[in-house]
């Protein structure tokens, strides 16, 4: 009680001081607005957070799968979300949900046959597409690639024919790259990328087929077969991006089989070989949406800031255990609800946002960033000349155990690589407002994960679209059944959040858009 009595006291005597102030400095003197950024940051709470996510990453959502009934839930607790909010669609139909047409090619079955020897999908070689027909020869490409003064393709046609080529890149005899005329290795020898960079280019050259040696690469595509096969899965894919073209992993004896000189020639050659394939799988239409809703600028009402999370998980294992998501990425959804509605409130008081404000939640990240790449490459629903930048929130609710020093951090990935402004505003937010550690392990070049290229942020940034991503990094329960709501810190995930939102207030509400500054890689 007494000190209740004190502080009534204190209050009283604070008001009167102000009161006498103002007073004594006539009218001329205004008491101090209050910052709007931080009033509405504040209704970001972690019970709100909380509520949301026991329900979002309950075993009601199944593991929110792509196209399965549980993401479907997922989805229609969103949309009532936004109508609740009184935040419209983005789309000028007032449809919250963007159809992304996706199919699905169950694991293949089936064989290649190289000049009579049998190869066995599965056993002998992988792959996750179709792959019929004869051919006569096999087009020898070395490392199959073209940059620069230096192509595997210059002195020979591969234009419908079969290629076989190998991971990795030329090296001169004193042990620099060829590519990069020094000691470091290119993007042409990452394991995440250089495989898809170097079919895509075999294909552009008119390749219909292409056989490929990844020694380090195949026991994890052989996992990752094994998982599907097991589970009756399969690869998914965007609809407009499907054709006849395939690529087929060797493993590391097929390869030789084939030919027995692969690792030391590196010389692109025609090879007679006579090749059958038999590879078959079937193929289901799979029905998914992302959920687009906007708040307009007023202001700037055609500039626009996107903030995204992906709203789907990896479902249910074959034993019937259900993979909530709650961190991967429970945690980044609910987090953009709150912001959204942080932006709503300011909205209704009238206090901007200047910019248009896109909430995008898009499917399909756990099947290869298809929601989002459907979004950037098919159908933007708003420019991307428009699109002043994207700030992706994926997994923000844990602590990575690796880390080591304070708990209160957030990995930063991205936020340099085409803005020095937007890196530099970022900085300034958080030590004006949050003051979370900023980690930059994972924004490294070398990083070996490269966390850069494996969220949904990636399709806006190879736009040329400013990005930052916020993670918290990886756990025990990463994909797995303990990913539960019960585990998430949610004084983190409230404070993170309130980071984002504050980001994403400066960003939409400035004078000029962030400028760009580098070019996308």
């Amino acid at each position: 009680m007494k000190k209740i009595l004190l502080v009534t006291l204190g209050l009283a005597l604070s008001c009167n001081s102000v009161q006498n102030t103002v007073s004594s400095e006539n009218s001329n003197s205004q008491v101090k607005e209050v910052d709007p950024a931080a009033t509405y940051a504040n209704t970001i709470t972690e019970e709100e957070l909380k509520e949301h996510l026991f329900i979002y990453a309950s075993d009601e959502f199944e593991g929110r799968e792509t196209g399965k009934p549980g993401q479907k839930k997922a989805v229609e607790y969103l949309v009532n979300q936004y109508k609740a909010m009184s935040i419209n669609a983005a789309k000028s139909n007032g449809d919250y949900l963007q159809k992304v047409p996706l199919e699905l090619s169950k694991v293949p079955e089936g064989n290649i046959t190289v000049d009579g020897t049998t190869y066995a999908v599965g056993e002998d070689v992988l792959t996750f597409s179709t792959a019929t027909g004869e051919f006569e020869e096999l087009i020898y490409a070395g490392y199959g690639i073209e940059e620069g003064p230096y192509s595997d393709f210059k002195n020979i046609d591969v234009a419908g024919k079969i290629i076989l080529i190998k991971a990795g890149e030329p090296v001169k005899a004193d042990g620099t790259f060829v590519i990069s005329g020094s000691q470091e290795k290119s993007i042409w020898s990452n394991m995440s990328e250089a495989m898809g960079k170097k079919t895509e280019l075999a294909i552009e050259k008119g390749a219909k087929g292409i056989l490929y040696f990844d020694p380090q690469n195949y026991a994890r595509y052989n996992r990752y077969f094994s998982f599907m096969k097991t589970n009756d899965s399969g690869r998914m894919q965007l609809n407009p991006e499907t054709n006849d073209n395939f690529i087929i992993l060797l493993k590391s004896v097929t390869a030789k089989s084939i030919y027995a000189n692969i690792e030391s020639d590196d010389e692109p050659k025609v090879l007679s070989k006579k090749l059958e394939f038999n590879v078959k799988s079937s193929n289901n239409q799979v029905d998914s949406e992302n959920v687009v809703a906007m708040i307009k600028g007023s202001e700037y009402p055609n500039e626009y800031l996107i903030i995204s999370s992906h709203l789907d998980h990896i479902g249910v294992n074959a034993d019937g255990q259900i993979n909530n998501g709650a961190d991967d990425d429970g945690s980044g959804t609910v987090g953009l609800l709150e912001i959204a509605e942080a932006f709503k409130k300011a909205a209704l008081a009238g206090k901007g946002p200047k910019r248009s404000v896109i909430f995008l939640h898009v499917t399909g990240e756990e099947k290869g960033l298809l929601g989002s790449k459907y979004y950037t490459d098919y159908d933007p629903i708003v420019p991307l000349s428009q699109t002043v930048a994207n700030l992706n929130i994926d997994m923000i609710g844990r602590i990575d155990p690796k880390r080591k020093g304070d708990r209160n951090y957030i990995y930063l990935i991205g936020s340099d690589k085409l803005s020095t402004e937007l890196h530099i505003l970022s900085e300034r937010i958080n030590k004006k407002y949050t003051n979370i550690t900023l980690d930059y392990t994972y924004n490294d070049e070398n990083d070996p994960n490269r966390f850069y290229y494996r969220s949904d942020h990636y399709n806006f940034a190879k736009n040329n679209i400013p990005i930052i991503f916020y993670f918290n990094g990886t756990h025990s329960d990463y994909h797995r059944p303990g990913d539960t709501p019960d585990k998430i810190n949610y004084d983190l995930l409230k404070n993170r959040t309130q980071l984002v939102f504050h980001t994403a207030w400066e960003v939409a509400n400035r004078e000029n858009k962030v400028v760009v500054d580098k070019a996308a890689k």
